[in-house]
């Protein structure tokens, strides 16, 4: 590093200042009256403190810093250096029993050493560029943040030339005034764009914690000063982001959450070198699933959904990624046993995982209703069936938080899916079968989200159901990975549960949606239409003691819910003769009938 001294250069140099350190503990502490025998007694035991400063040095690695990015992490080790130094320094001068040797220079000389070895380095990252100095060659940039998360992130901007930071607006009050590395507090959220237009900032990166209410009011601040909201790269982007490039916040940053802590090790033994099956590997959920599962070294991935575009472009995509890794993309439906079983049999999985299904309440209400059996319920069994047949391991069944207490046909059906899994778990011991049950994914296909913001590109109005109505969210990524984590701790026949966080009011996320594209709610109006069929105005996920219970993972519980042993062959059958469009009314009874939970609106 030009500027500072090499690696092995810096050593010689250390201990030289040791020396000097060594002769300055001498001159402070000896009588100059005898200069002679000063001179002879430091140059005595000079090798001393050369040989231990030197072992402990090397010891602690010290010689490795490279002076002008000098932190506070080297100063810890090169503390810890020259204490081990001068206790062994210590050791062998009183193990040499010098006549008339100041022993308070065994004291003096380590303050000293770390006053010159600190002190040279302070001095490089002070002069060659390495300091805490702003530069103001970038556009200005306002960090929005409490002052300890705007210290984590003014590192990593020091080097981007494309921003200069100008100032800090934290939440909290007390914080204005302060001054982090040479940029000031400037205010509060509320004063954000007032201090937008004295700065002239171009835009605002957000600091505070992903989901976070500093996040949502940095948003309002943000979007009624015209400044662009920024936040720094996900970790998974680290590797791809050019020093100091910035990204614009997204919807899941406002309601992020804390990372999916996953078992790494058990879900590489499962899945690394295995094959795996997933159905609906097209869609959201499942296409994530695929992703994931290459990312745990799979050795053979078999991908089914029914839609040809979607296989197609999951194929591009995996092939892309993971180059290495062989994928077989088919297209079959699930409701077909004997296309499934033949897909089985080929390549015999280790793991299956379904996450095929109708999900889409409203259009499952009415007109679609057997469509709903067909696929979510005769589906689901013949999946189940073809596992246990080809002697699969695990099966894992994606459910939702709609069949608690179901008010609709999709959520019932989905209920009695869980039943149809649970009944084959019984049939086919040698495999072990799991649900895991969990709300609404953040840009899922058919989700409120991107139906928000094609309203919003149209200029709105956007369309709310009901002011009060709130749902769970998660991340797609968040979702598949609870799943691949339930399919690995689960027992046959659970029933797991995510905890999906706190509920968020869809007016709410209708809102952020509009200030995240640089509008006001008077730009883009908000309407509201009312509930639709079999619509509630809350999703019952019951993760709660009562009806959980705990499992080692932080986000997963067991659901306490009856298990009905239900005839998988009569459900079958029914489906079966039910014709291409059975009675609505007889549907619905049918299904109450085998989901006593079910209770339809109006």
């Amino acid at each position: 590093m030009m500027g500072t001294p090499t690696r092995w250069l810096q050593l010689p140099l250390d201990l030289l200042l040791v020396a000097i350190a060594w002769w300055l503990a001498f001159w402070l502490r000896f009588n100059l009256d005898t200069p002679d025998e000063f001179q002879t007694m430091m140059l005595r035991t000079l090798p001393a403190p050369l040989l231990a400063y030197g072992a402990s040095l090397l010891g602690w690695r010290v010689y490795r810093h490279i002076w002008r990015y000098t932190s506070v992490a080297e100063l810890t080790r090169l503390f810890y250096g020259v204490a081990i130094g001068g206790l062994l320094t210590a050791a062998v001068v009183l193990m040499l029993r010098v006549p008339y040797f100041p022993r308070s220079a065994l004291l003096l000389h380590p303050m000293l050493a770390l006053l010159a070895l600190g002190g040279v380095r302070a001095a490089a990252r002070l002069l060659l560029g390495g300091g805490d100095r702003t530069t103001h060659t970038g556009k200005p940039l306002l960090l929005v943040g409490t002052v300890q998360d705007a210290a984590a992130a003014l590192p990593a901007l020091r080097g981007a030339r494309k921003w200069s930071t100008v100032g800090i607006v934290s939440p909290l009050a007390a914080e204005r005034g302060r001054s982090l590395q040479g940029v000031e507090v400037l205010g509060t959220l509320t004063d954000l764009p007032q201090v937008a237009r004295e700065t002239e900032a171009a835009a605002a990166l957000v600091v505070s914690a992903p989901g976070s209410d500093a996040r949502r009011e940095a948003l309002i601040g943000a979007s009624d000063a015209g400044l662009p909201l920024l936040t720094m790269p996900r970790p998974d982007e680290w590797l791809r982001a050019e020093p100091g490039q910035l990204r614009k916040v997204e919807l899941d940053d406002l309601l992020g959450r804390a990372p999916v802590a996953l078992d790494e090790k058990g879900l590489s033994q499962l899945i690394a070198g295995q094959t795996v099956m997933v159905t609906g590997a097209g869609g959201s959920i499942g296409s994530e699933l695929c992703r994931q599962i290459a990312r745990f070294g799979v050795a053979r991935l078999v991908c089914v959904d029914v839609s040809e575009y979607a296989i197609y472009q999951l194929e591009q995509e995996l092939r892309a990624a993971h180059p290495q890794m062989q994928g077989l993309y088919y297209t079959a439906n699930v409701r077909e046993a004997d296309r499934l079983l033949a897909i089985a049999t080929q390549h015999l999985p280790t793991v299956v995982f379904h996450a095929a299904a109708y999900k889409h309440v409203p259009l499952m209400e009415s007109l679609n209703e057997v469509e709903a059996l067909r696929t979510n319920v005769q589906g689901t069994l013949n999946a189940a069936r073809v596992a246990g047949q080809v002697g699969a391991r695990r099966f894992v069944l994606v459910s939702t938080d709609k069949a608690v207490n179901p008010t609709n046909v999709m959520g019932a059906s989905k209920r009695l899916a869980e039943l149809m899994v649970q009944a084959v778990a019984r049939e086919h011991v040698g495999t072990q079968f799991v649900a895991v049950r969990f709300g609404n994914v953040l840009g899922s296909s058919g989700s409120v989200v991107p139906l928000f913001t094609q309203q919003i590109a149209r200029g709105g109005p956007v369309t709310v159901t009901h002011p009060d109505i709130v749902r769970y969210f998660m991340t797609i990524p968040e979702a598949a990975q609870l799943v691949l984590q339930a399919g690995l701790m689960g027992r046959s026949g659970q029933i797991f549960v995510l905890d999906m966080g706190e509920a968020v009011k869809i007016v709410e996320l209708a809102r952020l949606l509009i200030r995240l594209s640089g509008q006001t709610e008077q730009d883009v109006p908000i309407t509201f239409t009312g509930l639709r069929p079999g619509e509630k105005l809350y999703e019952e996920l019951l993760a709660n003691d009562e009806t959980t219970e705990p499992t080692p993972h932080a986000k997963l519980r067991i659901a306490k819910v009856a298990a009905p042993a239900l005839d998988a062959a009569s459900v079958s059958a029914w489906i079966a003769s039910a014709g291409p469009a059975p009675d609505a009314t007889a549907t619905r009874q049918w299904l109450r009938s085998l989901v006593p939970e079910y209770t339809p609106l109006g």
